[in-house]
């Protein structure tokens, strides 16, 4: 009986250490990749043969008929 209850007793203490290194390792890893994408600057400039994707256009150009259907068309 006293054996059932030792062994009981070992199995969680090892699965609470197993349990509390993979999060310290998980935390720790995440805190890594953390770092490295704040130094990332992704609103920079591009540089090389970058093309603008977009034009803007003023409120002037576009009547009401093509918001409405663009509304209907994006749903926005």
């Amino acid at each position: 009986m006293l054996q059932t209850g030792m062994k009981t007793i070992w199995h969680t203490i090892k699965v609470f250490i197993l349990f509390t290194g993979s999060t310290i390792l998980f935390y720790y890893g995440i805190m890594c990749i953390s770092e490295e994408y704040e130094s990332y600057h992704r609103y920079d400039e591009p540089e090389g043969a970058a093309v603008k994707v977009f034009q803007t256009v003023s409120e002037e150009e576009r009547s009401w008929t093509d918001r409405l259907l663009l509304f209907y068309m994006n749903g926005e």
